[in-house]
């Protein structure tokens, strides 16, 4: 089950920087609201509800399989940089909430990189275990 936790979560630190881009691109009214509301509800419903559920089955299985060694807390700081990637995502959407954006589209195409980054890093520290 916790694997349907991560995918669900890493689905939408990809998706939510995507959205930031078309949102920054958008010059309607219509549109900014439609973009706010799909942020809000990727961000409250699935994103943040799905990080929880990983970190709790996350630890229950760390914790039910005593696993040990340095590789893991390379994991572990991995993770803690996509907790902090994730609220600052959340920041970002509390910007555009209040229309105050100051970033182009090409900044979030950016941005929407970042989680891929991490997510290579993790797989390799898990298969690989190097120290």
């Amino acid at each position: 089950m916790h694997i349907v936790f991560v995918i669900s979560w890493f689905a939408g630190l990809f998706y939510l920087p995507r959205l930031f881009v078309y949102h920054a691109q958008s010059e309607d009214t219509v549109s900014r609201e439609r973009f706010k509301v799909m942020e809000r509800k990727l961000y409250r419903g699935i994103m943040t509800p799905a990080m929880v559920l990983t970190l709790v089955t996350g630890v229950w299985m760390w914790l039910g399989y005593g696993v040990t060694g340095g590789w893991l807390h390379a994991k572990l700081a991995c993770v803690a940089l996509l907790i902090v990637y994730h609220e600052w995502l959340g920041a970002l959407l509390r910007a555009f909430a209040r229309d105050e954006n100051r970033h182009s589209h090409v900044f979030y195409r950016w941005v929407n990189e970042a989680p891929l980054v991490l997510l290579v890093a993790i797989v390799v520290l898990v298969v690989v275990k190097p120290f």
